[in-house]
């Protein structure tokens, strides 16, 4: 199957994104001159920008690449809370699925941005909000019972775990029925073995490191770990992303795939790369690709969103003119 084929098969492929929603705040000033208060630079302030972050950006990546993301999560009460909503209206991405929880905190993640009047404005800190708590159980069987009926639609499921509470314990059991039926892709920051027999999971490599009991990974460690964590796992298959050195890619018939990394290695940002390549492999295999076909494409959006500054998403028309200007460079 050709991939500039399977790209425009996203379009209208519904694709359950149960997790963590964030708020990526972006605040950005002028440097001023050092504060006589503490040995610290004043900023002027000159604009503010709220984006969707965590799994609310890839379900926005599933959105922007042309495939219908029905998103199931939660956010709190509060101002942040209205925002990421009043986002998602103002793009068409459904609602429905996302309960208002009081008293609780909206995750966000506000990143103060620093320059010259005619410079690139360059991060100097960074400032989380967290939920105190954890989520209440009635809240808890609410997102399952709206998972459930929301996952009847799909053509894939993904899972955006980022550890703030969406995706519980409990989750893997009520996962194991839809994996027969529907791609089921994972994406888990600090729990991939607790979700065993989903079709495929998409850790980086300091995650994979973890998982297989190690500090870090040579590049002589990356075939043994990805063999061991698709066994341990069960997985169909294992995709690994790699930063700079591309992704390998395993699968359970004992094939694995090196694939170099995509564009240059200069990039701009990596802020939510991850929840690019997810959504574009989610979005991939719902539209028929192999796992091979769905790890090219999603190497592509992750070459191109790398390149941009901040929280970023990639559009069905830069990923198909990506595939064509690889296959044009080949045929040159």
């Amino acid at each position: 199957m050709a991939l500039t084929d399977i790209v425009q098969a996203f379009s209208g492929k519904k694709v359950v994104v149960l997790g963590d929603l964030v708020a990526d705040q972006y605040i950005l000033g002028y440097t001023s001159r050092v504060s006589r208060e503490a040995p610290v630079l004043i900023l002027r302030y000159d604009s503010e920008r709220i984006l969707l972050g965590g799994g609310a950006n890839a379900f926005h990546n599933i959105h922007t690449l042309g495939g219908t993301p029905l998103p199931v999560g939660v956010v709190g009460d509060d101002s942040m809370g209205e925002r990421v909503l009043g986002i998602m209206r103002e793009k068409r991405i459904e609602t429905m699925g996302i309960l208002k929880v009081q008293g609780w905190r909206t995750v966000t993640k506000t990143r103060i941005l620093a320059g010259g009047l005619h410079t690139v404005k360059q991060q100097v800190v960074r400032i989380d909000k967290e939920p105190e708590a954890s989520l209440p159980p009635q809240v808890q069987r609410e997102v399952t019972s709206r998972f459930l009926e929301m996952a009847s639609e799909a053509d894939a499921i993904m899972i955006s775990d980022y550890g703030y509470g969406v995706v519980s314990p409990k989750t893997g059991e009520v996962l194991k029925p839809w994996g027969e039926r529907c791609p089921v892709v994972l994406d888990s920051r600090h729990r991939i073995l607790e979700f065993k027999g989903v079709t495929a999971a998409t850790p980086n490599e300091p995650e994979t490191a973890t998982a297989v009991g190690k500090d870090r990974l040579e590049d002589r460690d990356v075939e043994w770990a990805g063999e061991h964590l698709l066994k341990i796992t069960g997985n169909k298959a294992i995709l690994i992303t790699r930063g700079k050195k591309g992704m390998a890619l395993f699968l359970d018939t004992g094939e694995i795939y090196h694939i170099p990394i995509f564009g240059t290695d200069e990039v701009a940002d990596v802020t939510g790369a991850g929840d690019t390549v997810i959504a574009t492999f989610s979005l991939s295999l719902a539209a028929g690709a192999s796992f091979l076909e769905a790890a090219r494409l999603a190497n592509y959006a992750g070459g191109i969103v790398v390149m941009k500054s901040g929280t970023a998403s990639v559009s069905q028309i830069e990923l198909l003119g990506a595939v064509k200007e690889q296959y044009e460079n080949r045929q040159g």
